[in-house]
């Protein structure tokens, strides 16, 4: 069973409703801080650390000598993460999704992909909890690829608890996506 806390706004006690659900659970249980912008459930958990991951997603890197600069790849691009004015594209990273449509439709062959870190995931232990929260890196847009990773670590056979981050953005649908029940917390 996967279920998620979740709420409109922050500081309405999300990670206390969270941590109190896992603490009463009388059995193995995971808890995902999806809230990777500002994780806190570790705070009331006090875990001993497991394992940490850096998380990394793929952005175009433009070779310049085989660019024609035809601008196929901007057009492809929905989130103008890549542009061209007739010369070689100019290539915002922060703004990329990592669809790789860019590298795709690329009639030369110009573009390939490099990872840029956006964050970390790292993963405690505290008695019968094991909590898996991900840390976005200062100056990262994008948090739903790192809580795609946080979500990575869910265990078939454990229920899981997952601490949404507050609001109802992307990053909050990409926590309650899967989950088999939601709690709203007011």
């Amino acid at each position: 069973m996967i279920l998620a806390i979740a709420s409109g706004k922050g500081g309405t006690g999300k990670t206390t409703v969270t941590v109190n659900l896992a603490r009463v659970m009388g059995s193995r249980v995971q808890v995902l801080d999806c809230d990777v912008e500002e994780p806190n459930a570790q705070l009331f958990l006090n875990g001993e650390p497991m394992r940490s991951r850096t998380v990394s997603v793929l952005v175009p890197e433009v070779d310049e000598s085989l660019c024609d600069g035809c601008g196929d790849c901007a057009r492809v691009c929905q989130f103008n993460a890549i542009v061209s004015f007739g010369t070689a594209p100019l290539v915002f990273p922060e703004l990329c999704h990592g669809c790789g449509g860019c590298s795709r439709v690329c009639p030369k062959q110009a573009i390939g992909e490099v990872e840029r870190r956006i964050g970390l995931v790292e993963t405690y232990v505290a008695g019968d909890i094991t909590l898996t929260q991900g840390t976005m890196d200062v100056g990262v847009a994008m948090a739903p690829p790192l809580i795609r990773a946080v979500k990575d670590a869910i265990n078939d056979g454990a229920p899981a608890i997952l601490d949404a981050p507050p609001g109802t953005s992307c990053p909050v649908i990409t926590t309650l996506r899967g989950a088999d029940c939601v709690v709203l917390v007011t």
